[in-house]
Formats: structure tokens, sequence, C-alpha cells
């Protein structure tokens, strides 16, 4: 296993793991909005949320560029 194939499947792992933040984001935002909060509390939930799904698109778009790279270079 050369480098290139480590970059292409260390990549691959960071798209899934950003998915999967993703998907998290997505399941939480449906639980907050059937829990019927008030404006102020759905707001300062939505914050945190807002900060791990940012994160998560980063992570993801940074795991894609490595596949990309890994592809092109091996």
């Amino acid at each position: 296993m050369d480098i290139f194939d480590m970059l292409v499947w260390g990549g691959a792992a960071l798209t899934l793991l950003g998915l999967a933040a993703l998907l998290w984001c997505i399941v939480t935002v449906i639980r907050i909005r059937r829990a019927g909060l008030d404006e102020n509390a759905f707001r300062a939930r939505m914050q945190g949320i807002l900060a791990v799904n940012m994160g998560a698109l980063v992570i993801s778009a940074l795991g894609l560029m490595a596949v990309v790279l890994g592809i092109i270079l091996g």
C-alpha cells in the first residue's frame, strides 16, 4: 500500500466522518423542531448545531480533496 492509497482511504474515512456528523445535525434539528421550544431556546440550540454542521462540511470537503488528490497523483 503506497502513500497515494493511504491518501485515498484516509480521505474516504474523513468524508464518511463528515457525512455522519451531517446526518447527526439533521436528526438533531428534526428532534428540536418537534420539541416545540420557544424561539429563544430554539436559536440557542441551533447555534451549537450550526458550529458542528460547518465543521462537518469542512471535514467532508477536506476528505473529498484528499481522495481526488490521491487519485490524480496515484
